[in-house]
């Protein structure tokens, strides 16, 4: 199933007119707050009725405004996940996911409550009430609920700001099985570019109210352009192998034939991953540096090199890894010679990438 979406609102200060398209998997809208995302949930889950647009999954249409055509929220067979879990207090776990059932059409196909106990493992959890759960184990459970309701679409709706950065490491992993095992599409919202990295098949990145960029992760978070979270934000997503895992606690991984160094990740030998590198952890040399601590030299070209207002820049380096983005002072750019087609070596920490940094590869994704 795919989401197509159209919409003009004003709300407040935000003039919002988007339009897009979201394939299979997860199709993250990113950006600041207040640049639409919610608001664009809102109105595909029909809780705000927008003064103009359509939405439809495949041929189902929720709303065209158009036609006069409205399907109330209830009617529109879409699982919600809150930053909340919002479970029933009353209710066990086993109840909670049994009352996303009861929603379920008799004719819809469904999801095995088996498979999707044993996808979230929260089988250990099935008797106990939400008070006991942690805020982990709650939104896992409200994960289920949503699925086993047969919802044509889920919408997550910043699921994880709630959540601590272990219990955010304890969710992002079922996401991504969210994402590759079961055939729903998601529309996740954040303004996390870890997440983004982590989850997204495609993203929406916006700004007051508009698509800034619209395709593959990949594509967008190596556009220098595109800093709808801020420049702070920016980074690139390489594919790489994992390789060997070695005896100092480091994991050695094939990145397009360069060898890339990370702390050790709970990957398999084989694995193929996803890896974001932020532009502010990159140094960059117009010749191969020597003496350094930093093991991950990556040599490339200079594809690209843009400036912001202030005394920054953010350089587009080519390598057999990928694309990778640097943000250096346009002082520096400019004493390196680094100019579009200029040879360059980007050097990155070990330590600067973050578990919250590698993901699992997207089945059938770009790369």
């Amino acid at each position: 199933m795919s989401l197509s979406v159209r919409l003009t609102h004003r709300l407040g200060g935000l003039d919002l007119d988007t339009t897009f398209d979201a394939p299979p998997g997860v199709t993250v809208l990113f950006g600041r707050s207040g640049s639409g995302k919610t608001t664009i949930i809102n109105a595909v889950a029909g809780l705000l009725r927008p003064q103009a647009g359509r939405v439809a999954i495949d041929d189902r249409v929720l709303f065209d405004t158009a036609q006069g055509l409205w399907l109330p929220p209830h009617r529109r067979r879409l699982g919600c996940i809150f930053q909340e879990g919002r479970l029933f207090p009353h209710l066990t776990v086993r109840q909670n996911l049994a009352y996303g059932r009861w929603f379920a059409p008799r004719n819809a196909q469904r999801e095995s409550v088996d498979k999707v106990v044993e996808m979230l493992g929260i089988g250990h959890l099935l008797t106990r009430r939400p008070a006991m759960l942690s805020g982990g184990e709650k939104q896992r459970v409200a994960i289920g609920r949503a699925l086993l309701a047969s919802p044509r679409l889920i919408l997550a709706d910043e699921p994880l700001a709630a959540l601590d950065e272990a219990r955010k490491a304890e969710i992002l992993p079922y996401f991504e099985r969210l994402r590759d095992e079961v055939s729903v599409p998601i529309l996740y919202v954040t303004h996390s570019a870890a997440e983004v990295a982590r989850l997204a098949t495609s993203v929406v990145a916006l700004q007051d109210g508009k698509v800034a960029r619209h395709g593959p992760a990949a594509e967008v978070l190596a556009d220098p352009a595109v800093a709808p979270a801020g420049v702070r934000a920016v980074g690139a997503i390489l594919q790489a192998r994992v390789r060997a895992h070695h005896a100092d606690g480091l994991t050695e991984l094939d990145a397009g034939g360069d060898r890339l160094f990370l702390p050790h990740i709970p990957h398999r030998e084989g694995e193929e991953l996803r890896v974001r590198i932020a532009a502010q952890e990159v140094i960059l040399s117009n010749r191969k540096p020597e003496g350094l601590s930093a093991l991950n030299v990556l040599q490339g070209t200079v594809a690209g090199l843009r400036a912001g207002e202030g005394p920054g820049a953010i350089v587009s380096v080519r390598t057999r890894a990928g694309m990778v983005l640097a943000r250096v002072t346009r002082r520096s750019a400019d004493a390196l010679g680094l100019v579009e087609g200029a040879e360059c070596y980007a050097v990155v920490k070990t330590v600067a990438i973050a578990p919250e940094d590698v993901g699992g590869r997207i089945v059938g994704s770009e790369g």
